[in-house]
């Protein structure tokens, strides 16, 4: 297992060993936002990278969005190729060490890319920043890979467990839209906070 700090990622991004960037934002988030008609969502993007979704959601007017990385080099990147994003909603940080209140979080290739032992830490982490009623949507992974991770794979059942003590799971179903190289092994997830009477 990798040691999957900052410079693990950094390093990644710096010898471009970035399988998991597709050089666009991800047609399943792409579409859930543009079904938004409340701009004013506080969203949350972590692990975001070259953070394709951010820059998606801002051309859709949805401005109070936020982007965390644990590693500065595609946070750098990201400024330079988009000077005007506000340096406030901008976080380098561990995703677990952040703290905040947010309407939406974006899930791509963040989840798929922590250590498999974090994972009920990950959904206990999610819903402590959410605001009550507030989702967790975007894809996981529905296979298993035959070669160490990062990425790590998994199936639903496994997910399952990790998400139901602290989310309704309105949508946890095979991917319609993923792009043709993950077709048949994305789950599309929409997921709610339980609200504290639930």
């Amino acid at each position: 297992m990798h040691n999957l700090n900052e410079d693990f990622w950094s390093s990644r991004y710096q010898d471009e060993a970035t399988g998991w960037d597709i050089g666009y934002s991800s047609p399943p988030l792409d579409q859930y936002l543009c079904q938004l008609h409340t701009k004013t969502l506080s969203i949350l993007v972590p692990g975001a990278g070259n953070a394709y979704e951010i820059v998606s959601a801002w051309n859709m007017g949805l401005f109070n969005i936020h982007l965390l990385d644990i590693s500065l080099f595609p946070i750098n990147k990201f400024l330079e190729n988009n000077p005007s994003f506000p340096a406030g909603q901008v976080f380098h940080q561990d995703f677990f060490a952040h703290q905040g209140s947010y309407d939406l979080i974006l899930e791509q290739t963040f989840f798929c890319a922590l250590d498999p032992k974090l994972r009920p830490e990950y959904a206990k982490k999610m819903a402590s920043l959410l605001k009550p009623g507030g989702r967790l949507v975007g894809v996981l992974f529905d296979r298993e890979f035959s070669f160490e991770g990062p990425p790590f794979g998994g199936n639903s059942r496994e997910y399952r467990s990790y998400f139901e003590p602290y989310f309704e799971l309105e949508k946890f179903e095979p991917c319609y839209n993923s792009i043709p190289e993950r077709m048949n092994s994305e789950l599309f997830i929409k997921l709610r906070k339980l609200d504290i009477e639930d």
